[in-house]
């Protein structure tokens, strides 16, 4: 059976720690910023963890299971 390709917008969006976790970052950054206040902004900017109920899709999308 030929190797699983990895999905290439998965691979430009995730990418995975040394621990096995799957960083990635947070959405409603791209536009409309006006009516976000700064705090909300801020706190958008930092990545975060992908939840353990996405993580069998994620790794999928990856060629990791």
């Amino acid at each position: 059976m030929p190797k699983m390709k990895t999905n290439s917008g998965a691979k430009k969006r995730f990418k995975v720690t040394g621990s096995g976790a799957i960083k990635r970052q947070k959405a409603n950054r791209s536009h409309i910023l006006t009516s976000k206040n700064r705090k909300r902004k801020r706190n958008l900017r930092q990545d975060t963890l992908v939840h353990p109920a996405d993580m069998p899709n994620v790794l999928h999308c990856l060629a990791m299971r």
